[in-house]
């Protein structure tokens, strides 16, 4: 493939721990200007990661006006609230972006990002990398050949015990939009829909709870936390139904008094056979008066589909979205599969805030 240059507007963990080393397995794809608020950031990035001379911003407008025409693709790292902007922006400047997951902290904001795609004609992709690991592309397939038959009940989790960031902005209801919700649930009901191929919910109910968020010095992974700085929710659930019948239940915590933990995952029930990824990938089923559960051998070189290369789920998703832009490939996660699952996220909110009544959809 050719070369293409792009630019990074947000240079912290989500840049560190998964952009930038999958842009960097591109040979092709030159990092060639920086931004975060934070200079010292931007420029720790352009240094690791940037072509020879990178330049370096603390203004993602400065940085989309010097480098019109030079750059064709842009990377959104940013907190949540800033996400709509910032994308437009870069549309509207020439360039194709890759946001980072959620799609935007708000409804407006997705479906602004949306039009922008269609009336600048760019792409736009958001960071579901979850789609791309071995279990999520089988399952897929599975779901598409229609051996589960009609998915008629899922669940899709994201269930942690004592895992709540501490760092950055992810306590802040303002910046974010929403706790374990909009950051992890996300992941899992992206994952859900994705497989059973269902984008039109009729009707949401949802549970928004902040019970734990008050708790000093807790058992937490990543530290205690600071419940003055902890503004957002620590667990929320949602019912939702389906225009064609089916329900799907979301499930998320950043700490809730359980057990076993289940982050990005989801069960599939159909009226052919079920699924789930809660111990690898299990299909279940009857037959022959039996029940049954087989585990596919996903393992290196277990499975035709699967070239062995056991290639990280974020560098396909880099893959991907260079692919489509240069070849004309069809995008993994196309924005309106990514607006569809904001809208039921800010649904079970909506319904939360309202004492638990339903949002319907048109």
């Amino acid at each position: 493939m050719r070369d293409i240059n792009v630019g990074i507007i947000g240079c912290g963990g989500i840049a560190e721990g998964k952009h930038l080393p999958s842009i960097k397995t591109l040979g092709n794809v030159k990092m060639v200007a920086f931004c975060d608020v934070v200079e010292a950031r931007a420029r720790k990035a352009a240094e690791e990661y940037g072509i020879e001379n990178a330049n370096v911003y603390t203004d993602y407008t400065k940085m989309l006006e010097d480098q019109k025409g030079i750059i064709e693709a842009v990377h959104v790292l940013t907190p949540n609230s800033s996400h709509s902007p910032i994308s437009i922006a870069a549309m509207e400047s020439g360039c194709h972006v890759l946001c980072e997951k959620p799609m935007a902290k708000d409804v407006a904001g997705a479906k602004s990002m949306l039009d922008a795609s269609k009336k600048t004609g760019k792409l736009l992709s958001i960071g579901y990398q979850n789609r791309n690991t071995p279990e999520a592309k089988y399952l897929k397939q599975i779901c598409d050949s229609g051996d589960l038959g009609e998915v008629y009940y899922a669940e899709a989790l994201a269930l942690r015990r004592r895992a709540v960031p501490t760092w950055g902005v992810f306590l802040d209801e303002e910046a974010q939009g929403g706790g374990p919700l909009i950051d992890i649930g996300t992941h899992a009901l992206d994952l859900t829909l994705w497989f059973i191929n269902n984008y039109e919910p009729e009707m949401v109910v949802g549970s928004v709870y902040r019970k734990l968020a008050d708790n000093e010095n807790s058992a937490n992974a990543w530290g205690p936390w600071n419940p003055k700085e902890y503004t957002v929710e620590d667990s929320a659930f949602g019912f939702i139904r389906f225009k064609n019948g089916a329900t799907v239940v979301l499930k998320s915590s950043w700490a809730l008094n359980m057990i076993d933990c289940i982050e990005s995952n989801c069960i599939l029930c159909g009226d052919k056979a079920g699924a789930d990824m809660l111990d690898g990938l299990r299909i279940n089923g009857e037959k022959f008066g039996k029940t049954y559960i087989t585990k596919p051998g996903l393992e290196k070189d277990g499975v035709a589909f699967y070239d062995g290369s056991m290639k990280n789920p974020s560098d396909i998703e880099a893959e991907n979205f260079y692919s489509a832009i240069i070849n004309g490939t069809e995008l993994t996660v196309k924005p309106e599969q990514a607006l569809k699952v904001t809208e039921i996220l800010a649904a079970i909110y909506e319904s939360n805030r309202n004492g638990g009544k339903p949002i319907y959809f048109k």
